[in-house]
């Protein structure tokens, strides 16, 4: 956990892509999201730690996506956490909130109507809509509604100076999951 709190050290403090929040703020609103809805433990990490590909180091990174962040930073992110000893779900979890977007676009016209205008810039670099391929293809991970819970919590971990639990307290959770 201390190469986490390192990256959030590192790059926390830098604002999320558009938003009026930082990237730790948004880590933590996410998070406290995830545990308000009764998420378990692996669902709340996987919250707090959704964004962590773009706190990684440039040279893990495959571009970027014109000041918005990371290219597959949810891959990234994902295989680092694997690396580090995190569950699947945590994996799985952070590795398809993107293509959760990608899925409610293709599903839902009006759900790209209240994207904002930073999550409408990096759709394009993501892929775009799904096709109805790759949407059933999504409907049928295990982790689906977690991962749609997923990128509903993301949408809303934007509001500036929200109070939160502090990083110590997920990475305490964290924590207990790979001992």
């Amino acid at each position: 956990m201390e190469t986490i709190a390192n990256l959030f050290a590192q790059g926390g403090e830098d604002a999320y892509f558009g938003e009026p929040v930082t990237q730790l703020e948004h880590a933590l609103q996410c998070a406290l999201l995830a545990e308000q809805a009764g998420a378990d433990e692996e669902t709340i990490v996987a919250a707090f730690l959704h964004d962590i590909g773009h706190l990684l180091p440039p040279e893990l990174a495959g571009g970027y996506m014109d000041g918005y962040g990371t290219v597959d930073h949810e891959k990234l992110g994902a295989d680092y956490l694997r690396e580090l000893g995190f569950s699947e779900k945590v994996a799985q979890l952070i590795e398809h909130h993107v293509n959760a977007k990608r899925y409610l676009v293709f599903k839902n016209p009006n759900y790209f109507a209240r994207l904002s205008e930073a999550s409408v810039k990096t759709l394009e670099f993501q892929g775009g809509p799904m096709t109805a391929e790759e949407a059933a293809a999504f409907e049928a991970n295990p982790y689906f509604k977690g991962i749609l819970l997923m990128r509903t919590w993301d949408e809303q971990a934007k509001i500036p100076n929200l109070p939160t639990p502090d990083m110590a307290y997920y990475l305490a959770i964290g924590q207990r999951l790979i001992d």
